[in-house]
């Protein structure tokens, strides 16, 4: 799974970033070291969620590293529950430098997953850390979080960030 060479984040264009990634079956060394791997890259990208896709690898896999919480690893995730109230919070994405939108999701969340040691547990989260969760979880379907804004929205965005990478 894991090479040891630094990882590059994969940006928008990049057809791996449409694609539904697999289950995670070996918890292994090769897994805890592409993980650490993963929190490296997302550090160096000044991020808070990072999913394997973004570094091109299509294994359900995202971690995160929210302000004033722990680094947490999210391994063949699912939210089972979301609460009713959403709100609306300007979210960015490794993958697709210089954009910005305000998207709506739900204030929480349930999800169940697995940590790198193959370790089953369930998070009840909210703020931040939900809606961290809910974004990267959309990486792991091929979803992106320009994709839950509307039409002509989303034109723009796609057109600000072909100017940005243009630069």
């Amino acid at each position: 799974m894991f090479c040891g060479e630094r990882m590059d984040i994969v940006t928008l264009g990049d057809t791996r970033l449409r694609k539904t990634s697999i289950l995670v079956s070996d918890f292994d060394q090769g897994l805890r070291d592409f993980i650490q791997a993963m929190f490296g890259a997302m550090r160096d990208g000044q991020g808070i969620g990072l999913a394997a896709v973004q570094v091109g690898q299509l294994y359900r896999i995202f971690v995160t590293e929210v302000p004033r919480d722990e680094p947490r690893v999210f391994i063949n995730p699912q939210i089972v529950q979301t609460s009713l109230e959403t709100e609306s919070f300007e979210e960015g994405c490794l993958s697709i430098p210089g954009v910005n939108a305000d998207v709506i999701r739900p204030s929480a969340v349930k999800v169940q997953a697995w940590n790198e040691k193959g370790k089953p547990f369930n998070l009840s989260t909210e703020g931040l850390l939900a809606r961290v969760i809910q974004h990267e979880l959309d990486h792991l379907g091929g979803k992106l979080f320009i994709d839950h804004v509307g039409a002509k929205k989303k034109e723009r965005l796609l057109k600000e960030y072909y100017r940005h990478v243009s630069v």
